[in-house]
């Protein structure tokens, strides 16, 4: 694959966002120091490489300098998790790029931060700015440092436009997580085929998806069924949340603050409603970080139901539910893996979603575990509702169905089976440092 190398690029940043791209270039410039800055040449070009990961890759002869990138707080956790199984088939390879905490104790040298500010679906729209200030920064380093490769992890709207910087500055790609464009967005296939080497996808239909629209793919299995073979369950925990009552509910409203508020009231208002036909409920509710617990804590207390919150044993809370509400998103898969029943709950922008969403989106189910089974294995309500009464109604009729939900748990314990096999960080860091070793014997 040719690649040009742009003598110089310029990047149009809006009023107001001048200061801040400005503040980035000072604090991240100064985080690399001691990075040769590579001379360019005109003619520089780069094949694809072959990405095949049956065989261990021979010794680098130096140590590579790899750039990632990852945007969200899941991403940053599989980030971390690649960075450690990279540097234990190459111990010297050094990361640098967009990082959030994890990934910083995995051992990355950070230039800027999205993890903090990310979003889902329409809330990204809000990181604009940050977003245009994150990718000056990365192609400023992408230009100015020999890096061999780069990986970014997810997130499509920053990381096309990242992966397209990176090839102008003839760094080959990995593009970790693949954009869902079987989903939403195929036209966008064309800037993955154009700006992307390799595709580490986490889904197993992804791989065929992907070949046969011309992106070269590979499925690594899934990043989160190695989290949870690493798993510890705290059974004594388990137990005892069993022991505050019978059924167990488990309201899981996400990590961002503006999904907490936008999921969480519905979530509480169907959880009143299972109070009032089913005796013996208990209610627990996961906090996934300190940035929402406030919020939390403010619903949880206005509802007038007894609700235990649990910023600690969020897997122990899944694993002692009957029911699980979840909001979308990879918790629901997480779920899946625990093959706990439950209810997906998202509530998004209704005007954006029929003014712009409902033309890009073409699967008829949107949450992970639906698209997996491409039918309607757990009921979604999403993007949005309009009333909790139909989800309460749907909850209360499993609550009262023991069959219905071990159905549900079969279902589930079958459909992530496939999803188990492969080592995806390992294997996603072995076509990395592969990809760096052919990039540098050209």
């Amino acid at each position: 694959m040719y690649r040009p190398v742009a003598a110089g690029r310029l990047t149009v940043v809006p009023p107001g966002l001048s200061v801040l791209a400005s503040a980035a270039r000072t604090i991240s410039d100064r985080q690399v120091a001691g990075i040769s800055v590579r001379p360019r040449r005109a003619n520089d070009s780069i094949r694809g490489p072959d990405l095949s990961v049956a065989s261990h890759p021979q010794p680098i002869a130096r140590a590579p300098l790899l750039f990632i990138s990852a945007a969200e707080q899941s991403a940053d956790v599989h980030g971390a998790s690649l960075i450690r199984a990279t540097k234990k088939l190459c111990p010297d390879a050094r990361f640098v790029g967009v990082a959030g905490p994890k990934m910083v104790d995995a051992g990355c040298e950070p230039i800027y931060d999205m993890t903090r500010h990310s979003a889902m679906l329409l809330g990204a729209i809000a990181n604009a700015a940050r977003g245009i200030a994150m990718l000056e920064t990365s192609e400023r380093h992408l230009l100015r440092y020999p890096f061999d490769a780069a990986v970014v992890i997810d997130s499509p709207v920053l990381h096309l436009p990242l992966a397209g910087r990176a090839q102008a500055a003839a760094v080959p790609v990995l593009y970790y997580i693949a954009p869902q464009l079987w989903a939403w967005g195929a036209n966008r296939i064309h800037k993955l085929r154009n700006r992307v080497d390799h595709v580490a996808v986490i889904l197993p239909f992804e791989e065929e998806y992907f070949r046969s629209r011309g992106v070269d793919a590979t499925f690594v299995g899934h990043p989160l069924a190695d989290e949870m073979d690493k798993l510890k369950i705290d059974e004594g925990v388990v137990a005892g949340i069993g022991e505050r009552g019978r059924p167990v509910v488990a309201l899981l409203p996400g990590s961002r603050k503006h999904v907490v508020k936008s999921v969480l009231p519905g979530q509480m208002e169907v959880a009143q409603q299972i109070a009032g036909a089913i005796r013996g409920v208990s209610f627990g509710v996961s906090v996934a970080n300190p940035q929402v617990a406030p919020i939390i804590e403010d619903l949880v207390s206005r509802s007038g139901l007894s609700v235990r919150q649990y910023p600690k044993h969020h897997h122990e809370l899944v694993k002692a539910a009957d029911l699980v509400l979840v909001a979308s998103g990879t918790t629901a898969l997480e779920v899946a893996f625990h093959e706990r029943p439950m209810l997906v709950m998202y509530n998004s922008s209704r005007l954006l979603y029929h003014l712009v969403f409902r033309w890009m989106i073409s699967m008829p189910h949107l949450s992970l575990p639906n698209i997996l089974a491409g039918k309607e294995l757990v009921p979604e309500f999403m993007p949005y509702f309009s009333s909790t009464e139909p989800i309460a109604a749907k909850a209360i009729e499993l609550l009262r169905s023991d069959e219905m939900r071990s159905s549900m748990s079969r279902d589930l314990a079958e459909l992530v089976k496939p999803l188990r096999n492969g080592r995806a960080a390992q294997q996603t860091a072995t076509m990395l440092l592969k990809m760096a070793d052919e990039n540098r014997s050209y």
